[in-house]
């Protein structure tokens, strides 16, 4: 997605951008095609209404909490047009980018090769209300998995399933009190979590998670005619004890 919400629309995909892929797709006039028979269809509706969906930037709260991590296998749920996953591979990671949307993939692959990271990065595409995690990955990034098709706290609770012992679990979401004032989502709550709620449906009270972050964070966006305003990020970073 892209910062003019790039986030801010509300995918299976996770984009790059951060915040409101969701919105950011709607709000540019993009159409989410909420009527599609699966979410193949409606992600593959969405991007072939534009060439370029997102802005090709990482989500910042992906760089804020793992420009400091040690190297080493990634997975990048939600790819989208692959510039979280880009960006990881440029920092020495070894990413698996997995989305539903095959235009999007092909996308991503594309700015894979004009960045020189095509070695580091294994593209696939996936469901994720039907791929079944393995627990193999020292980083697993979940960036706005916000979809009308897939309930957030499955999301969430596959993307711990994928994290090797010792490894870190990022998951970045909207808040559901915090959408920026253009937002159409404000009436579906029910597809963002608070951090209490992504806490409680992780159950990180228990092992084997040690959080090191969690909390929701302010960040200015733009709107689809320019204005300026502000979204709330639900952030949670969590070491797996090995």
């Amino acid at each position: 997605m892209t910062e003019h919400t790039h986030d801010a629309v509300t995918h299976q995909h996770g984009d790059q951008h951060d915040s409101a892929r969701h919105e950011g797709a709607q709000q540019g006039g993009l159409n989410l095609h909420k009527d599609a028979d699966n979410a193949v269809d409606m992600w593959d509706g969405m991007y072939r209404e534009r060439a370029k969906i997102w802005s090709g930037n990482p989500n910042p709260q992906l760089v804020a909490e793992a420009q400091d991590l040690k190297p080493g296998s990634a997975l990048d749920l939600g790819c989208g047009e692959g510039g979280d996953a880009i960006w990881l591979a440029k920092q020495g990671w070894t990413v698996t980018a997995l989305d539903v949307s095959a235009v999007a993939l092909e996308r991503a692959a594309a700015h894979a090769e004009e960045a020189g990271v095509t070695d580091r990065i294994t593209w696939q595409q996936q469901d994720l209300t039907e791929w079944e995690p393995q627990p193999d990955f020292d980083l697993v990034s979940a960036q706005f998995l916000h979809s009308p098709l897939l309930p957030w706290r499955n999301s969430v609770t596959s993307a711990a399933a994928a994290v090797a012992p010792g490894g870190t679990l990022l998951v970045v979401g909207h808040h559901p009190h915090g959408l920026p004032s253009w937002s159409q989502h404000h009436h579906e709550p029910g597809m963002f979590f608070t951090p209490e709620q992504l806490a409680g449906a992780l159950r990180l009270d228990r092992a084997p998670w040690f959080v090191n972050v969690l909390t929701d964070r302010k960040r200015i966006v733009s709107g689809p005619n320019g204005e300026s305003g502000t979204t709330l990020d639900t952030v949670l970073r969590a070491t797996k004890r090995a």
